[in-house]
């Protein structure tokens, strides 16, 4: 069993992109005795009894709980995974969870901020149930070649992909960087077939463009998710933005479900100078504070935009940026997960996510199952979620956005701003220049 050191503030994303699982990595369980299976039972109690934060363990007694497990019969895999699985759900902690080899490995690309395969981010239609192209990763081999979103996928290798799930199609077509994928794509009645060859691809969590709104130069910026390539994206764009004289910054949180602790931390430390970030307190009550060690690179206003799915690192950082005044939250009420994870890999190729620790904010605010209150409340009618094209999002069709622009220029001008303030009738232009060609807008996601 080998402990990884990610340690995650959120779950993973229901959006599957397509990266490196070969089949042959993932060892089979076909002859696999049930000694070997009690094994894998094994190891995750030992890890829920080595380090899972409630040392109660939601009132039971783990010792009996391994004998219980360890005493039944296991004869395949699958009833290894679903004891593991029932095991874990006796905490009642939806965080603490067992993830098999091709969840584990998805889970893993997904927080890396890297992959090899075609990129691809893939679907399954809830009307046709087709497999269907969410979206294609700029400049990636599918994205090259001319895939769409919407394209339905016919074939992989001349294997009909009518009927499979969408791991069955993701374990087809990840592979090897300089190997080769035949697809087979559908746009409307016309078949495409496309030779994509696998590359590495770095995914983008940032998406910034300089808006001018209301003759004030705003630098938005929007996070999809704390990746290991968040802080560095992050610090880039305001850089850039800083660099082009921006009169302030709009910092989109909203459906953002979280991702890797430290990248929290490390985003944090480009808007504030000084202090606490964010305390976690673990199962001996032990505190560890991570806090800013330099510097910001800029002190402009900047206004944070949360809502419903904005999760833990979103809430560690708009947390952080609220209790040293660093920025207003606009919006509506974050999730409220004020848990922390520890990532384990098992012996079988699977692997487990075990709650270690529950932060706090710097004010020593614990949101769990709370979240955080925006400075200004700003609700979006579903009829209008409902409507709202991805390509509006951050702009003024975008009516959380359009508020935000209003709280920030009256910071820029020096006014006061106050919670039932109406909304200004100075006009706003919405032009909006890209920072980076390589800045895509990423799909909302949201913790499965």
């Amino acid at each position: 069993m080998k402990k990884s050191n990610l340690l995650f503030s959120a779950g993973t994303a229901t959006v599957v992109v397509l990266g490196l699982l070969v089949a042959s990595d993932v060892p089979s369980w076909a002859n696999f005795s049930d000694t070997a299976n009690k094994e894998i039972i094994d190891e995750v109690w030992q890890v829920i009894a080595r380090e899972y934060v409630d040392t109660t363990y939601n009132k039971q007694d783990w010792q009996q709980m391994r004998q219980k497990y360890l005493g039944k019969d296991y004869k395949t895999r699958e009833d290894a995974y679903k004891g593991a699985k029932e095991m874990l759900k006796s905490l009642g902690d939806p965080y603490t969870r067992f993830m098999e080899p091709k969840q584990y490995e998805s889970m893993k690309v997904e927080t890396s901020g890297e992959f090899q395969g075609v990129g691809i981010q893939l679907g399954l239609d809830a009307k046709s149930h087709e497999l269907t192209v969410v979206a294609p990763i700029a400049e990636t081999p599918a994205y090259l070649a001319g895939v769409k979103p919407k394209d339905v996928l016919v074939s992989i290798d001349g294997r009909a992909a009518k009927g499979m799930d969408i791991d069955q199609a993701v374990n087809l077509i990840r592979g090897r960087a300089g190997t080769t994928v035949n697809l087979t794509f559908r746009r409307d009645d016309k078949l495409l077939p496309l030779a994509l060859v696998r590359q590495r691809i770095e995914l983008k969590p940032v998406t910034a463009a300089l808006h001018t709104e209301g003759g004030q130069r705003i630098g938005y910026i929007r996070l999809s998710q704390f990746n290991a390539y968040a802080a560095k994206d992050m610090s880039q764009a305001v850089a850039k933005f800083v660099k082009d004289g921006v009169d302030g910054f709009i910092l989109d949180l909203r459906s953002n479900p979280g991702g890797l602790l430290y990248a929290s931390a490390d985003i944090a430390r480009i808007w504030l100078s000084d202090g606490t970030i964010v305390s976690t307190v673990d199962r001996d009550g032990q505190r560890e504070r991570l806090a800013v060690t330099r510097p910001a690179i800029t002190n402009k206003p900047l206004v944070v935009l949360v809502d419903g799915g904005s999760a833990s690192a979103s809430e560690i950082l708009s947390g952080a940026l609220q209790d040293h005044h660093r920025a207003l939250l606009v919006g509506t009420k974050t999730f409220g997960k004020g848990l922390v994870q520890s990532v384990h890999s098992l012996s079988d190729g699977s692997g487990m996510a075990v709650t270690i620790a529950h932060y706090q904010t710097p004010a020593g605010r614990d949101i769990n199952k709370k979240g955080i209150e925006p400075d200004i409340k700003v609700e979006m009618s579903k009829e209008v979620a409902k409507n709202l094209k991805l390509e509006q999002i951050g702009t003024t069709a975008d009516p959380q956005y359009a508020r935000a622009v209003d709280v920030l220029n009256r910071q820029i001008a020096g006014m006061p701003v106050t919670p039932d303030q109406p909304l200004a009738t100075t006009p706003v232009t919405g032009e909006q220049t890209p920072v980076a060609s390589d800045s895509q807008p990423q799909t909302p996601v949201a913790s499965p």
